[in-house]
């Protein structure tokens, strides 16, 4: 079960594809498709079959992302956040190795194409919630567990 929280930035995002695919790529894409089937036989058409297929591949993320959007609840930054980690929060960790990562705790709809997001439905979000700069945390991992040190919180 996915959460349904998102950032203000998620939902800007996802809601500008919706805009994008709805107003100006499926449009442009019916056009080709109106075109290449008043060239007759659709059967070996390839322009005709290609635009059709991206038309009901445009019209499934049309109707995921209307149905999302309705669902998802906006979670803007609070100041009440301030020194804990909560949702929308970019934190630096390190390990008893000295490995440091930087990630944003961010809703599972905006991880996709980011390195430096990862889900609050995650293991190591989970483990990070509510944690304090020098705070001590284990995550499990199929390697066995792991701990980690919070060395900074931010919010944009």
């Amino acid at each position: 079960m996915k959460t349904n929280l998102i950032t203000r930035e998620g939902y800007d995002k996802l809601k500008e594809e919706l805009d994008f695919l709805w107003k100006e790529e499926r449009p442009e894409v019916t056009k080709k498709v109106t075109w290449a089937a008043s060239l007759g036989d659709r059967s070996e058409n390839a322009d005709y079959q290609y635009n059709k297929k991206r038309l009901r591949e445009i019209d499934r993320r049309v109707r995921y992302l209307r149905k999302r959007l309705e669902q998802v609840q906006v979670v803007d930054y609070s100041p009440q956040q301030d020194g804990k980690v909560f949702f929308g929060a970019w934190v630096e960790i390190e390990n008893e190795d000295g490995e440091v990562k930087t990630f944003r705790i961010v809703g599972p709809d905006e991880i996709y194409g980011r390195n430096d997001y990862i889900s609050i439905d995650s293991p190591m979000a989970r483990a990070l919630l509510k944690k304090e700069v020098d705070d001590e945390f284990e995550v499990n991992t199929p390697a066995g567990k792991k701990e980690w040190f919070v060395n900074a919180i931010r919010y944009q």
